[in-house]
């Protein structure tokens, strides 16, 4: 199939998301540095949150461009080596973390990224991405070989062993069930549209659902967020003053509430000036919501939503089997995101900690969401002009489309 021209708004709108996220921090980011340095006798200058955003933004651009150009067939040869160059490094900071390495960064009891001359990296980011593309690649392999998946005991052991590895890295040993989530709806919706049998997603789900008790369990933190969502910590007063869960999501509820209808305007927020933790990171959402009120975030939630859909546009009009779950994988990751975010700030479920996309402070995120998107964006060009069901798909090693797109004057026909 010819490249014809992309689907642009996939750029507009992460661009506009990420300018969103600079005003942000322009903003806060000299209140949050005040904080920081009365608070814990640092020395963060008034600029440095802006600029640090700003080069993670720069850095996130060149990602997109980068996953953009180069061509699809030599990311897919290398599809296996990137995933399991993310489990090494989660390995070597599983590693450096038992080693007491000063690369391990620590907070809060858990070592979740490299820390190197003041740089942080979190691996766990890049491992969602190269998730997407081997789950997307093994399950293309595996659905033109047989009808039925979960039959084949070959891509049983892989798809296990991909998601297994992935979740012990991240929930058991970085005690991160927050970047977990989204590997396991990775998992799921690819899944899911790959057209296994109901009853078989169904027992699939029942098992996701045993283990992801058990992960909540076996863990006090864990546990201790869950008691607090359902009030069982909040017996007294005094006990509630105490808890940590209980006093954020009170302050995020507070910043929102604020807020009202229109917002109390930019560089008025009172939550970012050490009220409510997290301001510039996972609780991103709820300082918007104080500055820009209802509207602000309805407009936020419109553009989240308009970028979703153009993705799964992609999935529909793409003939190739591997490049629909591609772009199904990348929906549900910033779909993940974005719904446990605003529920965990909104008291609607359990505090978790977990980045707003392209809005909260953080390189490693920002950048490897970019790269998805521009993959996603590079995919959107050899699309077809029509919607294409399942049965027509075909494998990038024998290519057969519905119908041949011309070269020129090419228009990325809409969705009736």
């Amino acid at each position: 199939m010819r490249r014809h021209k992309g689907d642009l708004s996939i750029i507009v709108l992460t661009v506009i998301l990420m300018i969103v996220g600079l005003l942000v921090m322009y903003t806060i980011g000299p209140t949050r540095a005040n904080f920081l340095n009365a608070t814990y006798g640092s020395e963060y200058s008034d600029s440095y949150f802006f600029l640090h955003q700003l080069l993670s933004v720069g850095l996130a651009i060149f990602a997109f461009y980068l996953f953009n150009k180069i061509e699809y067939k030599k990311i897919a040869k290398y599809t296996n080596a990137l995933f399991f160059a993310s489990l090494g490094l989660c390995l070597i900071l599983a590693i450096a973390q038992f080693s007491h390495l000063p690369i391990a960064k620590c907070e809060l009891g858990a070592c979740r990224w490299f820390s190197v001359s003041g740089i942080s990296i979190q691996p766990a980011e890049f491992l969602k991405f190269s998730i997407v593309l081997y789950l997307a690649s093994i399950f293309a392999k595996y659905k033109a070989e047989s009808g039925e998946l979960l039959k084949n005991m070959q891509f049983l052991t892989r798809f296990v062993l991909a998601v297994g590895l992935s979740l012990l890295f991240v929930v058991v040993i970085q005690k991160d069930l927050g970047s977990g989530l989204p590997i396991v709806v990775i998992a799921l919706a690819i899944l899911f549209v790959s057209g296994i049998s109901f009853k078989s997603f169904a027992l699939v789900l029942l098992a996701v659902l045993i283990l992801g008790v058990g992960a909540i369990m076996t863990s006090s933190h864990r546990r201790e967020r869950l008691w607090t969502y359902l009030g069982f910590s909040a017996a007294s007063a005094e006990k509630e003053e105490e808890d940590g869960d209980a006093y954020h999501i009170e302050n995020a509820l507070i910043a929102i509430g604020t807020g009202g209808l229109f917002g109390v305007g930019i560089g008025n927020s009172v939550q970012a000036t050490g009220y409510l933790p997290e301001s510039i990171n996972d609780s991103v959402f709820a300082i918007l919501g104080e500055m820009f009120g209802f509207v602000g975030l309805l407009g936020l939630l419109f553009l989240f939503a308009w970028l979703l859909f153009r993705v799964l546009k992609v999935s529909d009009y793409s003939s190739d089997i591997q490049k629909s779950l591609i772009a199904v994988g990348v929906f549900a990751w910033i779909m993940t995101h974005l719904v446990v975010n605003i529920m965990s700030m909104t008291g609607i479920t359990p505090l978790t900690g977990i980045t707003l996309p392209l809005l909260s402070y953080g390189g490693t995120s920002m950048m490897a969401v970019a790269g998805a998107l521009g993959l996603v964006y590079q995919i959107s060009q050899y699309t077809s002009r029509e919607i294409i069901i399942d049965s027509e798909r075909e494998s990038e090693e024998k290519p057969v489309y519905k119908k041949p797109i011309e070269q020129t004057n090419y228009t990325y026909r809409r969705r009736r």
